[in-house]
C-alpha cells in the first residue's frame, strides 16, 4: 500500500506538471498510433515478466508487481510528452473551467498500464491465492483496492472545480480570498473524516466479524483498554495476507481490519497484543499526524518550489547552455522545475514520512507490550507472521522496521520499562523538530527575494540571449548596443562602457548608441569612466542626426558637465519643446543646472 501510494503520487505529479502546448508534438494520428505502440508494448512486457518462473509464487508476484508499476510510470510519461496526452484532454475541460476533470481524466490513463499489469498477472495471482476471476473482475478487484490512495486527491480536484461553476459571485469571492484554501482544506478535511472510513471498507469489500466469542472477547478486550470500535474482516489479497490495520478518525467512524488469515493462526493472546499495537496508533494520535505529515509537504513544496527555480536559472552557466542548445524557455522552466519538485517529493515521502510511519509503528509495538504487560504474545504472533510470510523476519523496508527489530525492541522494552516512554519523548521531540523545521522555513522562504531572483534570471537569460546573438552576429553594433544597454541597468558600468566602444567602432554614425556612449561618460559611478568632453562630442553628434527630447537631455547635460550654463539650459528648453511629456523632469534639470554643480553632484 505504501509503495503504491509513491507510484500514484509521482503519476499525479508527471500529469499536474506537464503543461499544455499551443500544437502537439506529432499530428494526432502519428500520437494515437504511438500510444497504442506503447500500450502494445507496456502489455507485451508486462506478459513477459509474469511468465517468469519465480512470479508463480507469492514474493515474486508482488516483486513483479512492483518493477512494473515504475515500468508503468516511464510509459506514462512517454503518453504524456510524446504523445501529447494533456493537449487531447485539455479540449473537454469546458473552456478550462474544469481543470480537476482533466487531471483525474488524465490519471485514468496511468490506470490503463495498470490495468494492463493486471490483466497479465491475473493467471499467476490466481495459483497463488486460489481463487479464480475473470479478466474484469480482477482488475475491478485491484482498482477498488488501490482506489483509496488516489480518493482524496481526485475529491479535492473535483471540489476546485465545482467552486469555480458555483454562480454565487459573493461564494467566488471568498474561496479566492486570503481564506479560501483554508476553507477548501477544512472541507477537504471533513470528507476525510466522516466519508473517506466507510467508503473505503465498502471498496475494500470488508465484511462486518460476525457476533460470537470472538467479538466478544476483542469487545471485553477493548473495554479494558478505554477503547470501543467496531471489526471487519479485511479480505486483502483473498484475506490470505497475515495483517490488521486500522482506519478513521472519528469515533464512531474508526474501524479496525483484520484479515481472515490472521484471525485464523493467532491465538487470543496474540491477536489481543495485534489489537493493542492497532489501539496504539489511535492513542498516540498517528492518523492524525499523517494528515498533518502531508499538509506539511504541501506548504513546503508551495513555498520552496518558486525562489528554487529562480535561484537556479540565474546561474549564468545554465542560461548559456539554454541559448547554445536551442532549448524553449517555457519547457526548461518546465522540466527543471517538475523534476526538482519531483525529487523533494521522492525524498520526503521516502525517508522523512517514512522515518516518522516506522517510529510510529514501533510507538504502537510499545504500546502493545504496556497494554499486554509483557512481550511474549506480540513476540510470538511477529514470529508466526514472518514464518508464514516467507521467512522475511529479517527483511525491513522502508516504511517499517524489520520484524526482528521490533522483536528486538520489545524484548529491550520489557527489560528496560523506561525505554517506551524515551520511545515516545523521541517521537515528540522528532514532530517539534519537524514543525520547527516547517516555520524557520516558511520564515527563511519569506525572507528570500522572489521578485529580484526573477529579475536577476530574467537579466541574465537576456545576456545570454545578447551574448549568442552578438557570437552568431559579430559585425551588427545592435547587439552590442543592447549588450551595453543591459549592463547599465545592472550597474555593469565597465562592460557597458566596453559594449558601447565596439557598438561605436563599428556603427560610428548611430545616433542611440552615440547617446548612450554619452550618458555613461557623464553619469557613470566609477571616476575613472568619466570622461564630459568626449561626452559633449558624442551628444552634439547624435542630437544633430536624431533630435529628441532625451537627446538633447544628454547634451544639456553635456553641456552642464563642462561648465557651459546657458548652453545647458538653453538645450534643455529644446528638450522640452521636443517631449512635452517630460515636462516637470526637464524642468528639474534646468534647477539643477543653474543651483548645482557637475563636479558637486558627483
Amino acid at each position: 500500500m505504501y509503495n503504491n501510494l509513491l507510484i500514484f503520487l509521482v503519476a499525479i505529479f508527471l500529469f499536474s506538471v506537464d503543461s499544455v502546448p499551443d500544437t502537439p508534438l506529432l499530428p494526432g494520428w502519428q500520437g494515437g498510433l504511438l500510444f497504442l505502440f506503447l500500450l502494445v508494448g507496456f502489455g507485451w512486457i508486462a506478459r513477459k515478466l509474469f511468465k517468469r518462473t519465480w512470479a508463480t509464487e507469492a514474493g515474486g508476484y508482488f516483486q513483479t508487481e512492483k518493477q512494473l508499476s515504475v515500468c508503468s510510470l516511464c510509459f506514462f510519461a512517454a503518453t504524456l510528452y510524446l504523445c501529447d496526452l494533456k493537449y487531447y484532454l485539455s479540449q473537454f475541460s469546458i473552456g478550462n473551467s474544469m481543470p480537476g476533470l482533466v487531471n483525474v481524466a488524465g490519471l485514468l490513463f496511468f490506470v490503463l498500464y495498470l490495468s494492463l499489469m493486471w490483466r497479465a498477472g491475473r493467471k499467476s495471482y490466481q495459483n497463488i491465492f486460489g481463487r479464480e476471476y475473470s479478466t474484469t473482475s480482477f482488475i475491478v478487484s485491484n482498482l477498488k483496492a488501490n482506489l483509496p490512495i488516489v480518493l482524496p486527491w481526485i475529491a479535492l480536484s473535483l471540489l476546485y472545480d465545482l467552486i469555480g461553476l458555483l454562480p454565487f459571485p459573493g461564494v467566488q469571492q471568498l474561496f479566492s480570498s486570503e481564506w479560501g484554501d483554508l476553507i477548501i482544506f477544512m472541507i477537504f478535511l471533513l470528507f476525510v473524516l466522516l466519508f473517506f472510513p466507510p467508503l473505503v471498507r465498502r471498496l475494500w469489500g470488508c465484511r462486518k466479524l460476525p457476533e460470537g466469542s470472538l467479538k466478544n472477547h476483542l469487545d471485553g478486550f477493548c473495554a479494558r483498554l478505554g477503547f470501543k470500535t467496531d471489526y471487519y474482516l479485511w479480505p486483502l489479497f483473498e484475506g490470505r495476507v497475515l495483517t490488521a490495520g486500522v482506519i478513521g478518525i472519528v469515533p464512531g467512524l474508526r474501524y479496525i481490519l483484520i484479515t481472515p488469515a490472521l484471525i485464523e493462526t493467532l491465538t487470543l493472546d496474540e491477536l489481543d497484543a495485534v489489537m493493542a499495537h492497532e489501539i496504539g496508533h489511535v492513542k498516540k494520535r498517528h492518523l492524525l499526524l499523517y494528515v498533518f505529515l502531508i499538509a506539511g509537504f504541501s506548504i513546503l513544496a508551495g513555498m520552496v518550489a518558486e525562489p528554487f527555480v529562480y535561484m537556479m536559472l540565474s546561474f549564468d552557466f545554465l542560461n548559456r547552455i539554454i541559448i547554445e542548445q536551442e532549448m524553449v524557455l517555457g519547457n526548461v522552466l518546465t522540466v527543471f522545475g517538475a523534476v526538482s519538485l519531483l525529487i523533494f517529493m521522492v525524498v520526503y515521502f521516502r525517508y522523512l514520512f517514512g522515518y516518522f510511519i516506522r517510529n510510529f509503528e514501533r510507538q504502537a509495538d510499545l504500546y502493545s507490550l504496556s497494554a499486554i504487560g509483557d512481550s511474549r504474545a506480540m513476540v510470538s504472533a511477529f514470529e508466526k507472521i514472518a514464518v508464514l510470510s516467507g521467512n522475511i523476519r529479517d527483511q525491513p523496508n522502508w516504511h517499517h522496521f524489520s520484524i526482528a527489530e521490533r522483536i528486538d525492541c520489545l524484548g529491550q522494552g520489557e527489560k528496560e520499562p523506561q525505554r517506551i516512554e524515551r520511545h515516545d519523548k523521541k517521537v515528540r521531540y522528532s514532530l517539534l523538530a519537524y514543525l520547527l523545521m516547517i516555520i524557520v522555513t516558511v520564515f527563511l522562504v519569506k525572507q528570500i527575494p522572489t521578485e529580484r531572483l526573477e529579475q536577476q534570471y530574467q537579466e541574465n537569460f537576456a545576456e545570454a540571449v545578447l551574448l549568442q546573438k552578438a557570437k552568431q552576429e559579430p559585425d551588427r553594433a545592435i547587439w552590442q548596443r543592447m549588450i551595453g544597454d543591459l549592463m547599465l541597468t545592472k550597474k555593469m558600468t565597465k562592460k557597458a562602457f566596453e559594449a558601447y566602444e565596439k557598438a561605436y567602432s563599428m556603427d560610428p554614425a548611430n545616433p542611440e548608441i552615440m547617446n548612450n556612449l554619452a550618458w555613461l561618460l557623464l553619469t557613470s559611478e566609477d571616476p575613472s569612466l568619466r570622461d564630459p568632453l568626449k561626452a559633449l562630442t558624442l551628444a552634439r553628434g547624435a542630437a544633430a542626426l536624431q533630435p529628441k527630447g532625451y537627446i538633447f537631455d544628454t547634451l544639456a547635460t553635456a553641456y552642464w558637465a563642462n561648465n557651459l550654463i546657458d548652453e545647458a539650459v538653453r538645450t534643455e528648453k529644446l528638450a522640452m519643446q521636443a517631449d512635452v511629456s517630460q515636462r516637470r523632469f526637464y524642468q528639474a534639470q534646468i534647477v539643477k543646472f543653474t543651483t548645482e554643480s557637475y563636479l558637486g553632484a558627483e
